[in-house]
């Protein structure tokens, strides 16, 4: 079996393992792993921006009120200090780095979202944050003398050592497996997991494999039932959705239902810039009551295909014109606020193993993430993980050849196994939530787990991160950001101070 050897390994390459890796590059060498093309990633996919303190009239105590405010009392404060302090920083090393964000004359343009007090959303080209940010940090790896990029490669499990985390083993169609050891330690930045839904905006690689496999090397996992769902994807049937962004309801773009009624005043003051959760829930209780749900954003008219030049462009490829028409839109899963436990510094409680960006809980999101904070902390949490792990010894790599599964890749039966799975998880673990369909959910997806082969290794990282969610679902008899129990629907004052650690 091949065995390679380098300093460290990060596996992912959305904004949280490129920011890693770059920043470890000055350290030592790093092999960055990720199991399809580099740029498919969530935050590639990301529209709506990124968040930071950098206007006129903003501060990072305002920041850090709205982000406290909307994790509904289970943020961790010293996460969200680290954050809205080094958000600024931040952006001018994102700067530095090539990523070119929009301007206004000498000015950052800055956009309002859900649950923000002031406007201070960077974007790049209107809606294409994510991808703009990405491929900056893509082309200043490129080339890179201490960085490789493998891509088109399936990790398929931590290699743990006398209590340490030592590397990983990859498994690939057509080609034998290989292990990578790493002198320092190993980085998961392997995203979130919206594919277990059957509605998500999530890429199709992110199939919760991070939280799967340090769940399998004995690492602990935190606020697995803390799920958001977007409000508004675009409702049209495809996997992923597009995501129709909040900033398009930041531009003045309000909901209405298919009787022509501005709803939202029914469900929160603050109507259709309300947190997400709030916003979600009151679109599918109108959608449950049989109306069907529109984004009237004829407000912004002919400035549409400019803001939004990525949106405008989907909604006219299903005939929709933004300036004249209705958009239909639809809840979807969009992000896991809960994640591998760290530190403040990514540090996992498996030694050598560090987590980064969706796939970490560092407690900055708390039961409810703000919009645009989540390819911030990813860049800024990078920062801290590479910090402390270029400080550390080297450890042996003299490891024991690692037991592992052979690959299965039948595409069909993989896609019927993966769509019952995503069924189960939208009707059990979904928008609303009760104990019966938890239960029911658990019993179904454990009964898969025993008839899905051991080689179909993205579905059963799917299994095991449906059963920490619903199983930690079922836990909190209460109601809190992205968790709704319909059986338990007040929010209770003692559950702020319970996490639960898997």
């Amino acid at each position: 079996m091949t065995r390679r050897v380098t300093d460290f390994i990060v596996v992912g390459s959305g904004i949280a393992g490129l920011m890693t890796a770059l920043s470890l590059g000055k350290s030592g060498q790093v092999i960055v792993l990720t199991k399809a093309k580099e740029e498919q990633s969530n935050s590639y996919r990301a529209q709506g921006g990124i968040a930071a303190a950098v206007g006129e009239g903003d501060s990072p105590e305002l920041h850090r009120q709205d982000t406290l405010r909307t994790g509904v009392d289970l943020c961790d404060p010293k996460s969200v200090d680290i954050l809205v302090q080094m958000a600024p920083e931040t952006i001018r090393l994102l700067t530095k780095w090539g990523t070119r964000f929009d301007r206004e004359g000498d000015k950052w343009a800055l956009g309002r979202e859900g649950s923000h007090s002031v406007s201070r959303i960077l974007h790049v080209s209107g809606d294409a944050t994510g991808a703009g940010i990405t491929s900056a940090l893509l082309k200043q790896l490129s080339g890179h003398p201490q960085i490789e990029l493998v891509t088109h490669t399936m990790v398929a499990d931590l290699i743990v050592h006398e209590g340490a985390c030592r590397g990983v083993i990859t498994v690939d169609e057509g080609k034998g497996p290989v292990i990578y050891l790493a002198r320092k330690g190993v980085v998961l930045a392997t995203g979130g997991c919206g594919q277990i839904y059957r509605y998500t905006t999530n890429d199709l690689v992110s199939t919760g494999d991070g939280f799967a496999m340090a769940h399998r090397a004995g690492a602990a996992l935190i606020d697995m039932e803390f799920v958001q769902f977007h409000p508004t994807a675009l409702a049209v049937e495809q996997n992923p959705m597009v995501l129709v962004s909040e900033a398009v309801r930041g531009e003045g773009a309000v909901l209405v239902n298919e009787q022509g009624e501005l709803f939202m005043a029914r469900y929160h003051e603050w109507k259709d810039l309300a947190p997400r959760d709030v916003v979600s829930r009151a679109i599918y209780s109108e959608m449950q009551a049989g109306r069907r749900v529109y984004l009237d954003a004829q407000v912004i008219g002919s400035r549409f295909e400019e803001r939004f030049p990525k949106i405008y462009r989907y909604c006219r490829m299903h005939g929709i014109d933004p300036a004249h028409d209705l958009i239909p839109v639809t809840p979807a899963a969009h992000f896991i606020m809960g994640g591998i436990q760290t530190d403040l510094f990514g540090r996992t409680t498996l030694p050598r193993l560090f987590a980064c960006g969706e796939v970490a809980c560092t407690g900055v999101h708390g039961a409810n993430r703000l919009a645009s904070n989540s390819l911030l902390e990813g860049a800024v949490f990078a920062q801290r993980v590479a910090a402390k792990l270029s400080s550390y010894a080297d450890q042996s790599v003299d490891v024991p050849e690692p037991v592992y599964p052979s690959l299965c890749r039948d595409k069909q039966i993989e896609e019927t196994w993966k769509k019952e799975i995503r069924q189960i998880m939208w009707d059990a673990a979904g928008i609303v939530r009760t104990s019966e369909g938890l239960l029911t959910g658990i019993s179904r997806i454990k009964e898969l787990q025993n008839q899905i082969p051991s080689g179909f290794i993205e579905c059963h990282n799917m299994l095991i991160t449906a059963q920490m969610i619903m199983n930690a679902a079922l836990w909190r008899r209460e109601s809190r950001g992205g968790h709704y129990r319909h059986d338990f629907p007040e929010t209770i004052p003692e559950w702020s101070k319970k996490h639960n650690v898997i």
